[in-house]
């Protein structure tokens, strides 16, 4: 097994997760199995009850595992499913070490950080690393692991320390540290600075790790003196400094660490039985890359949500439909709506607010209502389904979106009130489940034009719905954005793209494939999205 360290320095949320990602986009279109892991610091047993603003979206996993979004990068660059335990946080390894303490596995020792936390850690890391990702069920040859956070973090001191200590139980040919880092460039002086760099650098030294290359990151792309002066003070040879600069899509990043010999180098660092050429898989990204930034073409889709002042929030959500624009020749347009602004207390509050939310509304090609909690906001989407609904406008409500349209339906179409509580607008009551469509009422439901097309194997949980006399208006239980990867777009968020450029029709008469002039016949043999629109997702 070979072990890839990913550590970040002198700010957070520097890319290191489309780095981790794309270093074993490389390695695997070298014929390798890879695996990734990440390591969250924070005290949380998962990412399950975060806040969006603080962390983006929860993405969730095949197992159910709610992790960080970071996981759901690996699964779509690699096209891999991991597992919970693919995400380590400091609350799960304090847990399993104090567990073992009052089962009594210590035996009556000191538990301390060194060395059963950093014990910990190590072991968890190997255990992890053999499980096969991969549909042929065969052991993981390479583990990509991010440390979360930047060197110097106090929380992250424990994970440092094990990674230091771990580099020697490895042995040096079979793990290698690759450190992220940011080169600022000032306004005032346009200057490009690298002793950020090397304070970052120093200080993964003080800690025990030395790192093996150093990727560079920055707005603009950076000089070669910039890169020399890093090697000189950083101690390292030129090659092993690589600059990734910002671009249009992360579809380039593999293709930038591939331009700058980050294969030759794997090869002769990690001994590892690869060619020096790029296999066929990475000159489809390329390709898919080039793709991307050729699009003419534009399709505007409107999300209509609670947390749209930090796109993180729906990662997956905007992947996906980037993935099935990408799929249909097709530049995604993706508007951010915040519901309450389309409710008509805010009309009332801020006439300027509610008209341009609504005027975003009303020229998007598509409206998307994703998943959320809590009560704010509802009545806007609301508001906003029953426009596309009545507009004929193609919809895809996910979750909450789904439950919404059934709602709306009810209240505007069976012109039922609000049931048995009458008009009360809050209740409360115990519970353990989400809202769910009662069965005994489908049926109503179904005679009015509102179809319920899937079901759980039981039939008691209506996980999809669809309108008919309508372009597009469906509804899912499930997340069918966790499951998109890049050419292999999810069918649901395909659907509402192909129905917002006018196209579905003509998809569905070709037996779901996509037309020559569109599908990515020039990528892959085998990745056009041939699936049935209601084909089955993870739940």
């Amino acid at each position: 097994m070979k072990y890839i360290l990913v550590t970040g320095g002198v700010i957070s949320g520097i890319g290191k997760g489309i780095i981790a990602s794309s270093i074993g986009t490389i390695l695997k279109s070298c014929g390798l199995r890879v695996t990734a892991i990440k390591i969250d610091p924070y005290i949380n047993i998962d990412a399950g009850t975060f806040s969006p603003y603080e962390h983006g979206e929860v993405f969730v996993l095949n197992d159910g595992g709610e992790v960080d979004l970071d996981l759901g990068n690996y699964e779509r660059f690699l096209d891999i499913n991991l597992y919970k335990d693919n995400n380590i946080t400091t609350g799960k390894i304090y847990q399993h070490v104090i567990n073992k303490e009052r089962h009594g596995d210590y035996l009556g020792k000191t538990v301390q950080v060194v060395p059963h936390i950093t014990d910990a850690v190590q072991e968890w890391v190997m255990t992890q690393a053999k499980v096969p990702v991969d549909d042929d069920r065969e052991e993981p040859q390479i583990c990509v692991i991010e440390l979360g956070g930047t060197i110097g973090d106090i929380e992250g001191m424990p994970f440092v320390e094990a990674f230091r200590q771990f580099q020697f139980k490895a042995k040096r040919e079979n793990f290698c540290n690759i450190h992220v880092s940011l080169v600022p460039q000032p306004n005032a002086t346009g200057e490009q600075k690298t002793k950020p760099t090397q304070n970052s650098v120093r200080a993964l030294r003080g800690l025990g790790l030395s790192p093996d290359l150093i990727v560079c990151r920055s707005a603009k792309p950076i000089e070669m003196a910039v890169k020399e002066k890093i090697s000189m003070f950083c101690h390292v040879e030129p090659e092993q400094v690589i600059f990734i600069h910002d671009v249009s899509s992360t579809y380039r990043v593999p293709i930038l660490l591939e331009e700058q010999g980050i294969m030759k180098y794997f090869k002769e660092r990690l001994n590892l039985p690869i060619a020096d050429q790029p296999s066929d898989l990475l000159l489809r990204w390329k390709k898919m890359a080039d793709r991307y930034e050729r699009l003419l073409k534009v399709c505007s889709i409107a999300l209509v949500g609670k947390y749209t002042k930090l796109s993180d929030c729906y990662a997956s959500v905007f992947k996906a439909l980037e993935h099935s624009a990408l799929a249909i020749n097709h530049k995604l347009d993706l508007m951010y709506i915040d519901s309450t602004e389309l409710e008509p207390s805010t009309e009332a509050e801020n006439s300027v607010k509610y008209h341009q939310a609504w005027h975003k509304l009303c020229k998007a090609d598509g409206i998307l209502v994703p998943g959320g909690f809590g009560i704010r906001g509802t009545e806007g989407k609301l508001q906003a389904i029953s426009w596309a609904r009545k507009k004929k406008k193609p919809f895809l409500g996910v979750c909450l979106g789904m439950q919404l349209a059934v709602v709306e339906f009810a209240r505007n179409c069976l012109n039922w009130p609000g049931r048995l509580y009458g008009d009360e607008m809050f209740v409360e009551e115990r519970h353990r489940h989400r809202y769910e469509v009662n069965p005994e009422l489908t049926q109503c439901f179904e005679e009015k034009g509102l179809k319920f097309v899937g079901h759980d194997t039981e039939g008691n949980r209506m996980e999809m719905i669809e309108l008919e006399n309508h372009p597009y208006f469906v509804g899912v239980q499930f997340h069918p954005e966790f499951s998109s990867r890049p050419m292999k777009p999810s069918p649901p968020y395909l659907g509402l793209l192909l129905a917002a450029t006018g196209t579905l029709s003509a998809y569905l008469q070709r037996g779901c494939k996509l037309s020559p002039s569109d599908s990515y016949s020039d990528l892959s043999d085998d990745s056009s999205p041939e699936k049935d629109l209601h084909s089955s997702e993870r739940s």
